[in-house]
């Protein structure tokens, strides 16, 4: 056993085998393990032991395929060099792998193997003197005299020749002196070879010389091709100092970092012009002074910054980011209000509010030209045309355009950006859409605001409170770009399908415009005007091919779809396109394949079509199946119990109908169809109210006793159970129903109604009522029930449909019970009046 300092080297050392390089005395590497006899070791002695000498292991080179390690042991090299491990760390990417850093202590030679798994353990004999490595000069040690004396001595002056071609000012540099100065004369050859640029077989070569001398003879060219090189070098090129560290430099984990020498790197001149370009761009790109301080200091430091650094290429990214932002370059605004018009019309047909609105933005802009940009949120049903509008104002401003999907974001960096400590980090979509679109007016559509998520990454909805505040979106500050960028030109536009889901601080940020379902003649124009030409086209069809009349598609828009909006009135144009470019392609192929000569009776047979192909009630059969609507609505209303209600989704409006049957029992109510609890209330409420008022009705049991509850069980049925229903507006409908039960007597067939209810009788009014009256004018229904509150909504109705239906205004439950019934619905006359009551104040 030989000692140095208390540490012992073992006669039975582990041994790594490695492939990526050779460990030389003296010198300290950095290995990467991966395969599992060098896990093994790593877990068992280096992780477990307790002792400094459990961290002593032999490194031994292995020229084998370091993917075979599974197989029996490959054979081995016999001189391997013991090591101290100072450092071990695991990672698990991209697979799981300890990198440790070994200080090469001496050499030894195997003796004989003592075990294979899990670790290879082997009988070792040191070669080397260890206290070599780690004393001074002081006591004179020389490496002898004859031929070894002066192969040191060569040895010697060749590396201060080196040394003496370096810059000392540089730490490398200096460190290196003071190995030399301070190591003995026959460590040097090791020191020196793991020092300089050299390949693994030539230090495999070092590690094999065990006799001084030859180490000596192996080490001493590689240092003498050091020198020349450099000797090319300074004829071709004034050196640097950033020279020495390349010429003092190994591969990755040596015992200096650095790049190794390359006599064919010549990107200086390259980088210095780069930052000149850099630094020209920011004084060019017309940002904030802030901004401005903060890129120069950036700057300051990336000139300072060895492109080794990972930093360098943030600070890289970071600095170009910013000269490409549009601090200060905007588009010109069209502010032709009168074109202006024109192009909206003839993008988009009725959608009256939101043009209206967008003409007011271009006149304010046309008398202010300071004016901050508006935050308008367009609410609606899916499929009435909100996206397309916000591209349609972009055009018409004359500006760039750019959407950013929000549907389903769940972490406030894609908002706000990441802070730049993070590895990957990346401005937020607001900083990357101005980036983008190159300008800092553009119009940015915010899609789908309503279905913002929340995770543990944080809040977006609450990221985009300061976006879309026009008090503080003149300083929105990106966590990537750390200063403020002015948002207040921007003309932002938010689409939801309902306010029910955005909080309330952010809605009350924005102006919301309410995009209501269409009309069926709306359908039918849009159908016509844009549509059918816009299908037509991406089919390859032509107006002379296809023919669809205005009763086809006013079929199409009743008995095959019902939605608010129109995307699936389009998919089934596209079906009916389709099919016609099958018979139209048909016809060509027949046409262009059959030769003249050939039977004039298969010709006829397969004849083309005659042109256009017109599409009437057989053809749409044919084509789209059997309708699936029914408009027609009296057919439900054929017992007593059963009314008609009207409902609101985020799709728009539907009719609901409402069921209830009576049986004998104890009194008990039964409520299916997946309600809520306020549609739940809402059915106890009706209940009361009519057990309250059933004199006054006539509303008797099953055996006409005056308590309409007393020995009979109700249940009250909401049909499509499998959707989920809740609201405040089904209380009337409820009351309806239960009245038609109780008396025995059937509802009008032609009449729908809404509203809510209180124990008084009183009718309160209820959102949504164009969407609903839409509904109920698509349902073929002829009288409306709806609240006196509720009037001032049918301004918004289009005048057809006003002309088309009989609006009945309740202000209480007597009324739509009289709305509701054939006749009215009598009550007694002496139990209805009340008295008048006088102030006596």
């Amino acid at each position: 056993m030989a000692s140095a300092g208390g540490i012992q080297i073992p006669n039975r050392l582990p041994l790594l085998l490695t492939h990526e390089g050779v460990l030389l005395p003296g010198s300290t590497v950095r290995f990467s393990v991966d395969s599992p006899r060098n896990m093994q070791l790593v877990g068992q002695r280096l992780l477990k032991g307790t002792s400094l000498k459990s961290t002593i292991i032999g490194v031994i080179p292995n020229t084998r395929d370091p993917e075979q390690d599974s197989d029996p042991l490959p054979p081995l090299h016999q001189i391997g060099t013991a090591g101290i491990a100072v450092q071990v760390v695991g990672s698990n990417w991209p697979k799981p792998h300890y990198t440790l850093l070994i200080t090469g202590l001496c050499r030894f030679r195997v003796s004989s193997l003592l075990t294979e798994r899990p670790f290879v353990l082997a009988e070792v004999e040191q070669l080397d003197k260890l206290e070599q490595y780690t004393t001074s000069t002081a006591d004179g040690a020389t490496a002898g005299d004859g031929e070894l004396g002066e192969l040191s001595q060569r040895f010697y002056q060749a590396a201060v020749q080196l040394l003496g071609m370096l810059d000392m000012s540089v730490p490398v540099v200096a460190k290196f002196r003071r190995l030399l100065d301070s190591l003995p004369r026959e460590t040097l050859p090791d020191v020196v070879a793991s020092m300089i640029r050299t390949s693994n077989k030539e230090k495999l070569q070092v590690l094999d010389a065990v006799s001084l001398e030859e180490r000596f003879r192996k080490a001493l060219p590689m240092l003498s091709r050091q020198i020349e090189g450099l000797k090319l070098l300074q004829k071709s090129r004034k050196m640097s100092p950033d020279t020495d560290k390349r010429v003092l430099s190994v591969r990755k984990g040596g015992v200096f970092p650095g790049r190794q020498f390359n006599l064919d790197e010549d990107d200086e001149g390259e980088d210095g012009d780069d930052m000149a370009a850099l630094e020209r761009k920011i004084q060019g790109a017309s940002m904030p002074e802030a901004a401005l301080r903060v890129c120069l200091k950036e700057l300051k430091r990336l000139k300072k910054m060895p492109q080794s650094m990972p930093e360098y290429a943030l600070t890289r990214n970071y600095l170009e980011l910013m000269v490409e932002l549009p601090w200060s370059k905007s588009t010109k605004d069209c502010l032709d209000i009168r074109a202006a018009r024109t192009l909206l019309d003839n993008d988009h047909y009725a959608m009256d509010k939101l043009k209206r609105r967008v003409l007011e933005y271009l006149a304010v802009r046309q008398l202010k030209t300071s004016l901050k940009g508006p935050i308008l949120c367009f609410v609606g049903p899916p499929g009435v045309g909100k996206t397309s509008v916000g591209r349609s104002i972009a055009r018409t401003l004359g500006r760039e355009f750019h959407r950013i999907a929000l549907g389903g974001v769940c972490d406030q960096s894609d908002i706000r950006g990441h802070r730049r400590t993070y590895v990957g980090s990346m401005p937020g979509r607001i900083i990357n859409g101005l980036k983008t679109v190159g300008v800092n007016n553009p119009v940015f559509l915010l899609d789908e605001v309503d279905k913002l998520g929340k995770s543990l990454q944080g809040d977006p909805a609450a990221a985009l409170l300061e976006v879309l505040d026009p008090e503080q979106n003149h300083s929105f500050t990106d966590h990537y770009l750390n200063v403020a960028f002015d948002l207040s030109q921007v003309l932002f536009i938010a689409t939801a399908n309902t306010t029910a889901t955005i909080p309330p601080a952010l809605l009350d940020r924005m102006e919301v415009l309410q995009v209501p379902g269409y009309t069926q003649e709306e359908k039918l124009e849009i159908a016509h005007r844009h549509l059918i030409p816009n299908q037509l086209e991406q089919h390859g069809l032509t107006p002379q091919q296809l023919l669809l009349p205005q009763d086809s598609t006013q079929d199409v828009i009743s008995r095959y779809t019902r939605e608010a909006g129109v995307r699936s009135l389009e998919r089934k144009i596209g079906a009916i396109c389709r099919a016609v470019a099958v018979k139209v392609a048909e016809g060509h192929r027949v046409k262009e394949a059959t030769p003249s000569g050939q039977e004039q009776q298969q010709e006829d047979k397969a004849a083309p079509p005659e042109m256009p192909i017109v599409i009437d009630h057989v053809a749409l059969k044919d084509i789209l199946g059997p309708p699936l609507f029914e408009m027609e609505v009296s057919e439900r209303l054929t017992l007593p119990g059963v009314a008609l209600g009207l409902a609101w989704t985020p799709l728009g409006g539907e009719i609901m109908f409402v069921e209830a049957s009576r049986m004998e029992g104890e009194g008990q109510l039964t409520l299916t169809g997946q309600l809520g609890d306020v549609m739940k209330e809402s059915a106890h409420l009706a209940i009361s109210w009519l057990r309250a008022n059933a004199r006054t009705y006539q509303l008797t049991n099953l055996v006409g006793g005056p308590d309409p509850m007393e020995g009979t069980d109700i249940h009250l049925h909401f049909p499509a159970g499998a959707v989920t229903k809740d609201g405040p507006s089904a209380g009337v409908t409820m009351v309806t129903c239960l009245a038609s039960l109780f008396s025995g007597r059937l509802v009008r067939s032609d009449v729908a109604m809404t509203g809510e209810i209180t124990l008084r009788g009183l009718v309160l009014p209820v959102g949504g009522i164009k969407d609903k009256v839409l509904a109920a004018h698509r349902a073929g229904v002829k009288r409306v029930v709806l609240p006196k509150r509720n009037e001032k909504d049918l301004e918004e109705l289009p005048a057809n449909v006003q002309a088309d239906l009989d609006f009945v205004m309740a202000g209480n439950l007597d009324d739509v019970l009289n709305a509701s019934f054939d006749g009215g619905f009598p009550a007694k006359a002496s139990t209805r009046s009340h008295p008048q009551i006088s102030s006596k104040l």
